[in-house]
């Protein structure tokens, strides 16, 4: 690194913020002409204006990928200040109409217009807004962009541009502002945002962010013509305060000295490349012609866009820096490269079909900002001091030639090879591994389906053995059912008869109930006919068993009479008397005859006994034939439902056994 590389202060800091000191002040000197400040005029303020101010170009009529120019002015320096006296200011601005006035004298001035037009009073947030943000949301949809920073060594360009602003964030310059944006804008898990810094110093390439690197070489794309860094350092972005230390590292590492313009010279042209990733997204309506899509429906796309800014060297004079030795070798290059940047301009805005592009490291780097394929925003910065009116003059010339170049603004969509490579790659891992496990399942799943097919062949053998004992089980089935009808008939047609019988005999018991409560009521009439007359017997009976016994008694006594009689009379004893008579005897065969009546009458009463008896046997015996034949009933209906259940168990048997034998067959198909 060169003796003069040293850290970067505010390169502001030898001016002097603008003052209350009204707009125009009248200087003595020059023979009392009034002299005006290079500051804004009011917009009532009365100006004469010569007849023949020119404007370069109309903002109406501007193509949307025109490179836009603002001008910006910077506020005087101390010595600005000391010469003021001696040299009236050159420079006036109207940024109501965005035109300046650049005055040679008191009589000769001309006009430009700029697309932006911002005083010395303009904030670094105003600033921003009106040159760069414009570009960075181009930048965030997927177009290339580039915001640049041309002028006079000192005249606030790196200020403009590179500013950090660590003390007060309101002096942050653009790079750190648009850093803020981009951040803000996409997402830390789907987008990625990475930088390089770099800066071009005695035409060589070096790497702020890495100093390592000494000579870094510029490639370029033979198709799309995208240039490219090989061999830089690319950081990525986590949030502003990485991007902060990032940019102080650079800012360390780039050339500086201390010249009678800027006590902070930029010895090296400092350039910053963000590089933006973002999935693509449908893009709505915009500016831009001729979009090209490159995506298919089938493959992701990426939109992969590039922010390019640049903090231009300062061109100077030498007799004005008063550089001497090496330094006066740092400014012979960096002419040099402002020169052949300059050739550039004027052939793209004359549309030469020669474009120099090659004559210097930093054309080559700036290829696709002037006459390419990127949106670019340049702000220029003058003073208004008229001691440097032939650098004010050349930079506001450079910025009217900027005007004209157009260049072809072109979305940067492109597939996105590296997310559809990762799927492919986990796609082919994961097929791999699943054929690898097919392959191990293959020699099982095979086993398997010849083990199936074994169990399909015995299942179809034991299939047709069903269906020919299904069939031959039918035929059973329906001579079973014959007979079962047949059965049930004669069954029905049995207990149709043994109920027949049974209302006979029912009817048969209810005569026989009717019969044996005659008899009943008879056997009681009888019995207590029976009963008196046994009383009266008893009675009779026991008079005649008195009398019987008297007779009886008589009966001996005459009989040993009788017997005695002849033995009686040989002993003189007359026996006439003692002899019963015939009245007698007939009175002892009425007794005898009434005796024989009573036993009749009791012989008839064991008669009727026995009969009652007989009754009640065949009551009991009907009894038990009714029982009999309700048994047999049952047993009837018994067996009817036990021969119905063995039919429906055999169908279903059946059913089962076709089910079974079906099974197989729908297997097999």
């Amino acid at each position: 690194m060169a003796s003069h590389s040293q850290s970067r202060p505010s390169l502001r800091s030898d001016r002097h913020l603008p003052s209350t000191k009204p707009a125009g002040t009248q200087v003595g000197g020059g023979g009392g002409v009034n002299q005006i400040s290079g500051r804004s005029k009011a917009p009532g303020a009365k100006r004469s204006i010569n007849a023949g101010l020119r404007a370069s170009i109309d903002d109406d009529g501007a193509d949307s990928g025109r490179v836009r120019v603002a001008v910006r002015l910077c506020p005087k320096n101390a010595e600005d200040l000391s010469h003021e006296s001696n040299f009236v200011d050159c420079v006036e601005l109207y940024p109501e109409l965005k035109r300046l006035k650049l005055r040679k004298n008191n009589w000769i001035s001309e006009s430009y217009k700029f697309d932006e037009v911002l005083s010395e009073n303009a904030s670094q947030r105003r600033v921003y807004e009106v040159v760069a943000k414009p570009v960075v949301e181009s930048v965030l949809n997927g177009y290339n962009g580039t915001v640049m920073a041309y002028g006079q060594t000192g005249t606030g360009k790196t200020y403009t541009i590179g500013h950090l602003g660590k003390d007060d964030s309101s002096e942050r310059g653009i790079m750190v502002r648009a850093m803020e944006e981009i951040l803000s804008n996409t997402s830390p898990l789907m987008d990625t945002v990475s930088i390089s810094y770099l800066q071009l110093y005695l035409e060589s390439i070096q790497d702020l962010l890495a100093p390592g690197k000494p000579n870094i070489s510029i490639s370029e794309d033979s198709k799309s013509g995208e240039v490219s860094m090989t061999g830089a350092a690319i950081f990525q972005i986590r949030d502003i305060q990485h991007f902060l230390e990032l940019l102080q590292i650079g800012e360390a590492n780039r050339h500086a000295a201390n010249t009678k313009l800027n006590t902070e010279s930029s010895r090296s042209h400092a350039i910053l490349m963000v590089q933006v990733k973002r999935p693509s997204r449908v893009h709505e309506g915009n500016d831009f012609s001729s979009l090209e899509n490159t995506a298919t429906a089938d493959l992701p796309t990426i939109l992969k866009s590039k922010l390019v800014v640049v903090d231009l060297a300062g061109s100077e004079r030498i007799d004005k820096s008063g550089s001497e030795g090496h330094m006066l070798e740092e400014a012979k290059f960096i002419n040099l490269s402002l020169t052949c940047l300059g050739k550039c301009i004027n052939a793209l805005a004359e549309n030469s079909p020669h474009i120099p592009t090659r004559d210097s490291k930093l054309t080559r780097l700036l290829r696709d900002s002037f006459g390419g394929h990127a949106r670019t925003s340049l702000v220029i910065t003058v003073g208004p001091s008229g001691i440097n009116y032939s650098e004010t003059a050349s930079t506001i010339m450079f910025g009217q030639r900027a005007m004209k170049v157009v260049n072809s603004v072109k979305l940067k969509e492109e597939f996105d090879y590296e997310s559809l490579c990762r799927k492919l790659e986990a796609q082919v891992d994961f097929l791999t591994s699943e054929m690898e496990r097919q392959q191990k399942l293959g020699d099982s799943e095979k086993k398997d389906m010849e083990m199936r097919l074994k169990e399909c062949e015995m299942s179809l053998a034991e299939a047709e053995k069903h269906l020919a004992m299904k069939e031959k089980h039918q035929l059973e089935s329906s001579a079973f059912q014959n007979l079962l009808a047949d059965t049930t008939q004669m069954y029905e047609e049995k207990v149709a008869e043994v109920i027949k019988q049974l209302e006979v005999e029912h009817s048969h018991i209810a005569n026989l109930e009717e019969e044996l409560v005659s008899v009943r009521q008879q056997l009681t009439d009888a019995s207590n006919s029976l009963e008196w007359r046994a009383h009266e017997d008893r009675a009779a009976n026991a008079e005649s068993e008195r009398q019987l016994r008297v007779l009886e008694n008589n009966r001996r006594s005459d009989f040993w009479i009788e017997e005695n009689c002849d033995s009686m009379k040989e002993c003189g004893i007359d026996c006439g008397n003692l002899v019963p008579s015939s009245e007698k005897r007939s009175d002892f065969r009425k007794e005898d005859d009434s005796s024989s009546r009573w036993q009749k009458q009791q012989e008839a009463m064991d008669g009727q006994n026995l009969q009652l008896q007989e009754m009640s046997m065949k009551n009991e015996e009907s009894a038990r034939i009714i029982q009999s034949l309700e048994t047999a009933k049952d047993e009837i209906f018994s067996e009817k439902n036990i021969a119905g259940d063995d039919v429906e168990e055999s169908v279903i048997v059946g059913n089962e056994k076709d089910k079974k034998t079906l099974a197989p067959r729908e297997k097999l198909k």
